[in-house]
């Protein structure tokens, strides 16, 4: 049997079903909180709307202020769908990453996906201003949208191609994570060198875009966003029983008859599709990646995709709209740059996971 990595355990040795009425109240539990931070999404920000009118918004407008009305319909709402799904599908990516590498620390930022997918946006921003595109873009709005999809999926699936192909060669994972880090140093070189042709205003969207945001998302481009997302997920949960099987190596998936080739290329699909879409919209988002595969197994103590492909989806969603939370200060008209919340609060996990793994081998 494959010697355990110290936090991703065999199949054999999962602890897949527990204690069921502990499971039910954990379930309950993350349910409830995913529930109570959308509507904390939804009253708190620089005005402060009473969670009455909230609902009174839903099932009779009339009686609500017409201002909160566009507030919670044009920009809060908007955006607490937005991070919820952001942080399902970046989770979901990490799960499947760290997974197929046997790594707990690979993730969409740490092997330069996002790296890769902020590349093809680039290209396809920096260079279409030149051309005239971004008017087309305006006019066409749908079409526009679906460009710079299939632009930052274009450069994850590239980047996460060439990490793939490495680890044909390199076993060990430290190496493998070096030359993902790489791979986003030279991704994130061909960007300052497009930035230096690009004019002052195309540079300084460009930037605040880098800073990751879950705001500015409109209902048009949710109505590119949530498709494109499930279709990750749904790749997804389609592959809980082969990434079960790879947990314990190449070599056992395939004496239990999974077809590893074709399951790689649907989970880099998958990972791309989810990466990709999260980066085209909200920028290159930090951590969410990495961090929420590990909360998901310390919650549930498993490391079964059965459970952990769902909990994912609650909590990356959690962990995503608190990061946004946390990040538009309330009651000030501050706003943090997400990506310094999720690093603040996924950078002591990664501590936790190497300091873990040390422990572990010298056990």
């Amino acid at each position: 049997m494959s010697r355990s990595n110290g936090l991703m355990c065999s199949p054999m040795s999962v602890e897949t079903h527990g204690n069921s009425s502990l499971k039910s109240i954990k379930w309950f539990f993350l349910g409830a909180l995913l529930i109570f931070i959308f509507l904390l999404e939804l009253c708190l920000g620089s005005i402060m709307i009473p969670l009455k009118d909230i609902i009174l918004s839903f099932v009779s407008p009339s009686e609500v202020d017409e201002k909160w009305r566009e507030i919670i319909f044009i920009f809060r709402l908007p955006r607490a769908i937005t991070a919820a799904f952001a942080g399902a599908a970046l989770g979901m990516a990490g799960l499947e990453m760290q997974t197929l590498f046997r790594n707990p620390l690979a993730g969409p930022y740490v092997l330069g996906i996002n790296s890769g997918s902020s590349l093809g946006v680039a290209v396809l921003i920096l260079t279409a201003w030149n051309f005239g595109l971004p008017a087309i873009f305006s006019k066409t709005g749908f079409l526009g949208n679906i460009a710079i999809v299939l632009a930052s999926i274009t450069g994850a699936a590239v980047a996460f191609g060439i990490v793939i192909a490495f680890s044909r060669r390199v076993q060990q994972s430290v190496t493998l994570l070096i030359i993902g880090l790489m791979i986003g140093y030279i991704s994130n070189a061909f960007v300052d060198v497009l930035l230096q042709f690009a004019a002052e205003h195309q540079m300084q969207r460009f930037i605040t875009w880098t800073f990751g945001s879950f705001g500015g998302v409109t209902w048009l481009q949710l109505r590119v966003f949530i498709p494109v997302t499930l279709l990750g997920l749904l790749l997804a949960v389609l592959m809980m029983k082969p990434l079960n099987a790879l947990l314990l190596g190449e070599e056992y998936a395939r004496s239990m008859g999974v077809n590893v080739q074709r399951t790689r290329v649907i989970v880099i699909s998958g990972s791309s599709l989810l990466a990709g879409a999260v980066t085209a919209f909200c920028g290159p988002v930090a951590f969410i990646g990495i961090a929420v595969p590990h909360f998901c197994r310390l919650i549930f103590r498993t490391s079964d995709h059965r459970v952990l492909v769902p909990g994912v989806l609650f909590v990356g969603a959690i962990l995503a709209l608190a990061a946004d939370f946390i990040a538009q200060v309330p009651g000030s008209r501050v706003v943090l740059p997400l990506n310094a919340v999720t690093s603040i609060i996924g950078a002591p996990v990664v501590i936790w996971v190497i300091m873990k793994r040390r422990q572990n081998l010298e056990v």
